[in-house]
C-alpha cells in the first residue's frame, strides 16, 4: 500500500511540473530581432524605400532641393518613353551642335560621331550608361518641339517640368536637359526617388538601367556602320548582389549622386543619395542604406 502512495505522489508531482512548464510557455514572449539602427552617410541628403509598398526606410533632409547632376537624365528618360506614337527604332541623325555642346561643357560623353545614325533606343543606352550628354542633347532635339533646335530643347525641358508636375513632384524644377543646369536645376532625395519609382515600371527603362555594358551597331554617315561601346558609370552593377539600377550624377554644386535600386527575394529597395563626397563614397552611401533597408 505504502508503495502505492509512493507512485501516486510520484506522478502528481510529474504532473505539476509538466503543468507548470505548459504555463510557463503559454506565457512567454518570442524573441524580436533589434530593429538595426540608421546608418551614417556622407551624403548630405538621402532616402530610401520600399518600392512596392512605398515604405520609407530612410530619410536624411529627404525634402531638401538640391542639385542633382546627371540624376535629371531619368527624366529625360521618362519624357522620351511619354512620346505618343513612340518608336525607340527610329532613326536619330547626330549634329554638329551635339559635339560642340560637350565640347563648351566639357560634359561626360557618348562619344557620338557626327553624320552617324542612331535609333533612339541607342541613343537611351548611350545617354544612361556613360551619361552622354551628346545623347541627351539628340533626345531633346528630337522630341522637343518648334522650329529651331533651341525653341526645341527649351519646349522639351518645359515637358519635363510638367511632368514633374503630374508626378507630384512638388521639390523639382528642371532647367536642362542633362543636369548641366543654368541655376534653376534642382530636385529632392524624396522626389527622385519617387521619379525613378515610375521610370522603373516601363520595361524598356528597366533594360537600359541594369545593363553592365553593350556594345551597339550604328549607321555612319557614308552608309557602312561601326560599333560604340559602352559602361556603365554605376559601379554597384555586379559588385552589390541584386542592383538593378539606376543612375550616378556628379557635377560642381551637385558633389556627387546616385540613385539605386536593388532587389532580394520578393523585396525591391530603391533610394537617392545627393551630394555625396565622392565616387567611393556615394556607393558606400548607397550600400548602406539598401543594407539597412534589406534588414528592416
Amino acid at each position: 500500500m505504502k508503495n502505492g502512495i509512493k507512485a501516486i505522489r510520484r506522478i502528481s508531482a510529474v504532473a505539476l511540473t509538466a503543468g507548470a512548464v505548459l504555463t510557463a510557455g503559454a506565457f512567454a514572449v518570442p524573441a524580436q530581432a533589434a530593429t538595426p539602427a540608421p546608418p551614417s552617410i556622407h551624403a548630405k541628403g538621402g532616402f530610401v524605400m520600399n518600392n512596392t509598398t512605398g515604405t520609407t526606410y530612410y530619410t536624411k533632409a529627404a525634402d531638401t532641393r538640391r542639385s542633382t547632376g546627371s540624376t535629371t537624365k531619368i527624366m529625360t528618360f521618362e519624357v522620351v518613353l511619354r512620346q505618343r506614337g513612340l518608336n525607340l527604332d527610329s532613326k536619330v541623325t547626330v549634329q554638329k551642335a551635339y559635339s560642340d555642346y560637350i565640347v563648351a561643357k566639357n560634359a561626360s560623353s557618348a562619344h557620338l560621331i557626327v553624320g552617324d545614325h542612331l535609333t533612339v533606343r541607342q541613343l537611351l543606352y548611350g545617354m544612361m550608361l556613360p551619361s552622354g550628354c551628346d545623347a541627351a542633347y539628340a533626345l531633346a532635339d528630337k522630341y522637343g518641339v518648334g522650329s529651331t533646335r533651341a525653341a526645341r530643347v527649351k519646349q522639351f525641358v518645359g515637358q519635363m517640368n510638367s511632368t514633374a508636375k503630374a508626378l507630384g513632384l512638388k521639390n523639382t524644377h528642371f532647367d536642362s536637359f542633362d543636369g548641366i543646369g543654368n541655376g534653376n536645376n534642382y530636385s529632392t532625395p524624396r522626389d527622385l526617388t519617387k521619379l525613378a519609382s515610375t521610370a522603373m515600371k516601363n520595361g524598356t527603362f528597366r533594360a537600359v538601367v541594369r545593363t553592365k555594358s553593350t556594345k551597339q551597331k550604328v549607321t555612319t554617315k557614308s552608309g557602312g556602320y561601326r560599333y560604340m561601346s559602352w559602361t556603365n558609370t554605376n559601379t554597384l552593377l555586379g559588385t552589390y548582389s541584386g542592383t538593378i539600377g539606376v543612375k550616378t550624377g556628379s557635377g560642381p554644386q551637385a558633389g556627387y549622386c546616385l540613385v539605386f535600386a536593388a532587389t532580394r527575394g520578393n523585396r525591391t529597395v530603391i533610394g537617392t543619395v545627393l551630394a555625396s563626397t565622392s565616387i567611393t563614397d556615394r556607393a558606400a552611401d548607397a550600400r548602406k542604406l539598401m543594407d539597412y533597408a534589406f534588414k528592416r
